[in-house]
């Protein structure tokens, strides 16, 4: 009877196996009928690795309601959670303890491995926030901490305070900018927020010429009363002083402070304190700015790795000119559309047509893009474009007489370029000269480019060239009887004039013994070579490198490249969005 009992209960345990097993077979039947894919990406929705702790500061009832407007947005596309804290933070026996071990312990129960804090503050030295990261590994939780930097290491903090400006700037020259920050608990924090002020108010500097620019640091309620009363004090004279000079007086009270209620906030206590006093202010909050919700969401995505299934998004930036020229390009990228999310971006570093590619990408859910500078040499518009792009500080050499402006975005950015360094290059060469090429040891080649204002570039340039003209004579027997790369270098008549000379000798002399080819060695067609070389004897292929299928290849092989070296891990890339400051405790 027992041997029975075991058969008969082996055999229904077999038979609930085998109905779980037709259920979820059912289910995932149903589930593509209706147009549902279960995916690595799903899954990975459900039992995330990486989770985010947004540590904001308690800013009361109205304050604290507008802060989660911005987070729950924030957490529409990420595993997120927030935690309020306020200057009566004392350790782990403060009544905001609870809420921090709460919200780690929710990610211990959701299999989390990896918790990034971002911190919704100004400043790495708020005291509030040292705190925290003091007294954080004595809590229980099982997942890696790793901490971001704060909002003020930020250019797009530094869009924020430029947007404030412009708010209230009629005539920046007959100007005096006043910029207020708050926090500091004694002289030693007060010097050092005063120099991520400082630094703040140099993005403004380089951007808008003022009659004078300072900065002033406010104490807090936390620190020493007879201190803060008399810093504080300090900070006002200050303001009063500037607001007696002529020319009016700009105040940009730039902190996170408390929100009770509209009446009982820190902007309103600002607005009475120099309701006496001609200046002019903007007392609008920096949390409801659409950068901050860009800045939390940039910060989680350098911690979000390629899940296998997330699309790519790429922008091209060719030269771009007349229809047949951008056909060209479109066709050759034309392969690539089915593999990635493509965009874009004709010109010389437009920064407007950039931004328009980037945000319509965002736009669609992209969190990573890779930016192509499809020029014939790496660094070309490399500077311009890094700027551009916030991947840079360095401001590029003024263009137009312009700074161009950052991009404002939240997907992590990655460049490559120089199509004319990669030896896929000397293939299309070689197929153009083929077509006219008839007996090579009589022919005289010259690969003509563009060129650049650089002597240095061309040099470089000439080397490279070098390489690719010993391969290309190595596919002939026998070879050319002479093959090099020359530069018009067109835009600058000077140095063109020179250039010209040189070809000009180059094509009679291949002349003497034989017949001379050129071959256009643009992106596309041949430019004004036609021009410039009317009345000499030679035989030209215009056509230039695109549309080529090596073309392609190059831009394939570049993007790939850096999925596989810039995305592919859980890595923090140094530029992001840095503005000057380095971050403590994450993988670069």
């Amino acid at each position: 009877m027992d041997q029975l009992n075991k058969f008969r209960l082996e055999w229904e345990d077999m038979m609930v196996k085998q109905l779980i097993l037709i259920f979820f077979s059912l289910a995932l039947i149903a589930g593509n009928a209706s147009g549902m894919q279960i995916t690595n990406s799903n899954f990975q929705q459900i039992s995330p690795k990486t989770g985010f702790l947004v540590l904001a500061p308690d800013r009361g009832f109205v304050g604290n309601k507008e802060t989660l407007s911005v987070f729950k947005n924030f957490k529409k596309e990420y595993l997120a959670k927030i935690v309020f804290i306020g200057r009566k933070y004392d350790g782990l026996d403060s009544n905001y303890s609870e809420y921090i071990q709460k919200a780690l312990s929710g990610f211990d129960s959701l299999s989390v491995s990896k918790v990034v804090i971002i911190p919704l503050f100004l400043s790495k030295y708020n005291h509030i926030l040292k705190e925290v990261r003091k007294n954080l590994p004595a809590y229980k939780f099982k997942a890696q901490i790793h901490w971001n930097e704060t909002m003020s290491e930020s250019y797009l903090t530094g869009q924020i305070l430029l947007d404030r400006v412009k708010k209230i700037s009629r005539n920046s020259i007959q100007e005096k900018l006043v910029i207020l920050g708050r926090g500091a608990l004694d002289e030693k924090s007060e010097k050092l927020m005063k120099k991520e002020l400082d630094e703040l108010s140099g993005y403004i500097n380089k951007r808008k010429i003022f009659k004078s620019i300072q900065t002033g640091i406010y104490y807090s309620y936390n620190a020493k009363e007879k201190l803060r009363v008399t810093k504080d004090n300090e900070v006002d004279e200050m303001v009063i002083h500037t607001a007696a000079k002529k020319g009016n007086t700009l105040v940009i009270p730039f902190f996170i402070g408390p929100k009770y209620s509209n009446m009982m906030s820190l902007t309103h206590f600002f607005d009475r304190r120099f309701q006496d006093i001609d200046i002019i202010h903007n007392p609008e909050e920096i949390l409801l700015h659409p950068n901050v919700l860009l800045w939390m969401k940039k910060t989680a995505n350098k911690y979000m790795p390629l899940n296998g299934h997330e699309p790519i998004g790429v922008v091209i930036m060719p030269h771009g000119a007349t229809q047949p020229y951008n056909d060209a390009i479109e066709k050759t990228i034309e392969p690539l559309k089915s593999k990635y999310k493509v965009e874009m971006a004709y010109g010389m570093g437009d920064a407007l047509t950039i931004q328009k590619a980037v945000s319509k990408l965002e736009n669609q859910g992209i969190k990573k893009i890779v930016f192509v500078r499809m020029y014939p040499r790496s660094n070309q518009l490399k500077e311009k474009t890094d700027y551009i792009l916030g991947l840079s500080e360095k401001i590029p050499e003024q263009w137009d007489g312009l700074i161009p402006p950052q991009i404002r975005n939240s997907s992590i950015i990655n460049t490559f370029g120089g199509y004319e360094e990669d030896n896929l290059i000397a293939g299309i060469f070689l197929e153009r000269i083929k077509e006219i090429s008839k007996k090579p040891s009589e022919e005289t080649i010259i690969l003509l480019a563009h060129g650049s204002s650089d002597d240095q570039a061309e040099i470089l340039r000439k080397k490279k060239m070098k390489d690719h003209i010993d391969w290309i004579q190595k596919q002939f027997n026998p070879t050319f009887k002479n093959i090099k790369g020359m530069s018009l270098r067109e835009d600058w008549p000077g140095k063109r004039e020179k250039a010209l000379n040189e070809i000009v000798n180059f094509i009679e002399e291949g002349n003497k013994r034989g017949k001379v080819i050129v071959i256009s060695n643009r992106l596309y067609g041949s430019g004004p070579y036609k021009h410039f070389l009317k009345g000499l004897n030679f035989e030209m292929d215009s056509k230039g490198l695109a549309p080529h299928p090596n073309l392609t290849r190059w831009l394939e092989k570049g993007i790939k490249s850096l999925i596989k070296n810039n995305f592919s891990q859980q890595i923090v890339s140094p530029n992001t969005n840095k503005l000057n400051i380095t971050v403590s405790s994450t993988a670069r």
